[in-house]
């Protein structure tokens, strides 16, 4: 099996969070020893296309009626209240984000064509958990659950119903949550990066998920959560990384897969805000660094392949951590088809919402960001491009006091 080809990590220059005493808290970056001299443009991710370059392409693909595709069918205050201020939402190439309270930076379009997508995704995660919403060997007695970075809250939703004698909290920056709830959920506007409410001692569980690329400080992040939990209370996290990897060659460096993760890392690194999460262990390392025990995780392997079963085969001999996601329906078993189905639609659903952020923040025009997601769907669809993402899911306890 050859080696995996992944995007490079950033420069020595890019954030992790992982220090207290990081830049992330002076608002400087220390520059890397072999590049005392070099100018901005000269410390960017290494290998990362600009945006011009997909609309110099010969072959180029029309982005026009590129989403004509249904996705389902192709098989290719801390506790602020709602205000005029947080409603005053940004606008970027046509798309709607959150407002820019706080230290808040989200990077993904809070309308409703990625809120669907979210959803799927949610969908996706469930049916490759068996229908569990979460891995930590959690009490059935739990008083009270917070779900931070909850988004649309359809998590907090499932978990509410699964828990009715349990009080759970979704927070977010963005008031996107519907208003008719399970009667022990509510919702709150909140900056997680700000100083918790929530009283020490006073959470059972605190869940978290795809915060990647809005955190600075990962963890102090942590060192909140664990404040606030109960002593044996439990933290779970789930990220992902924005690179794709082939076993076979498949992504190639210039490709729009392989440019994926370069761009998304080099956006972090200018929003001091880092997607570099699994390549850089963030969330086991915050999590040991804000005192939790018992840490345990679990790998997904999101695959991009048509006829796959060697490849997984060798996999899981290799490691049992390591779970498969399909991509579209090839898949005999019915739960993983369904599972890629809906992993497919998710991915397709909202290119430009995911991406446009992060482009535009690279100085990308309107025109370049659309043809840049029309070869990325169009390679997200191809039969011989036989790519893989990660994601990974890391849940720990606050140890019992003696």
């Amino acid at each position: 099996m050859s080696t995996p080809q992944t995007a490079e990590k950033p420069d020595a220059d890019v954030p992790t969070g992982l220090s207290p005493s990081s830049q992330h808290e002076t608002g400087q970056q220390d520059a890397p020893t072999d590049m005392t001299a070099a100018s901005e443009s000269e410390r960017t991710t290494a290998g990362l296309l600009p945006g011009q370059y997909w609309t110099q392409q010969a072959d180029e693909p029309d982005p026009a009626g590129e989403d004509d595709d249904s996705a389902l069918g192709d098989n290719a205050s801390s506790t602020a209240s709602l205000s005029s201020t947080i409603l005053q939402y940004r606008e970027i190439n046509g798309r709607r984000y959150h407002s820019e309270r706080g230290n808040a930076q989200y990077w993904v379009s809070n309308d409703e064509q990625s809120n669907e997508a979210l959803d799927i995704n949610h969908h996706v995660l469930s049916l490759m958990y068996g229908g569990k919403l979460f891995k930590a060997p959690l009490d059935q007695n739990m008083q009270t659950v917070v779900d931070i970075g909850t988004g649309t809250g359809i998590w907090a939703i499932d978990f509410a119903d699964e828990f009715p004698n349990t009080k759970v909290i979704g927070t977010d920056i963005s008031p996107i949550q519907p208003t008719w709830v399970p009667s022990n959920l509510e919702f709150q506007i909140d900056d997680c990066t700000q100083e918790w409410t929530f009283p020490e001692n006073s959470l059972d569980y605190v869940h978290m998920r795809f915060l990647v690329g809005s955190i600075q400080d990962w963890p102090a992040l942590y060192k909140q959560a664990y404040r606030c939990l109960k002593p044996g209370g439990y933290i779970e996290s789930y990220e992902g990384s924005p690179s794709f990897g082939s076993d076979d060659g498949s992504v190639h460096e210039k490709s729009a897969m392989g440019q994926w993760g370069r761009i998304f890392l080099e956006g972090g690194r200018k929003l001091g805000r880092p997607f570099s999460i699994l390549e850089d262990d963030i969330q086991k390392r915050g999590m040991k660094e804000a005192g939790f025990s018992n840490l345990e995780e679990a790998e997904i392997k999101v695959m991009f392949l048509a006829q796959p079963l060697q490849l997984i085969t060798v996999l899981k001999a290799r490691a049992d951590s390591i779970q498969q996601v399909p991509i579209g329906a090839w898949p005999k078993d019915p739960t993983l088809k369904q599972a890629g189905r809906f992993l497919q639609a998710a991915i397709l659903q909202d290119v430009e919402g995911t991406l446009t952020f992060i482009a535009n923040l690279l100085g990308w025009s309107e025109v370049e960001i659309r043809v840049f997601a029309a070869h990325y769907r169009r390679e997200i669809k191809s039969k011989n491009i036989h790519g893989y993402s990660r994601q990974r899911v890391v849940w720990a306890q606050k140890p019992l006091e003696n």
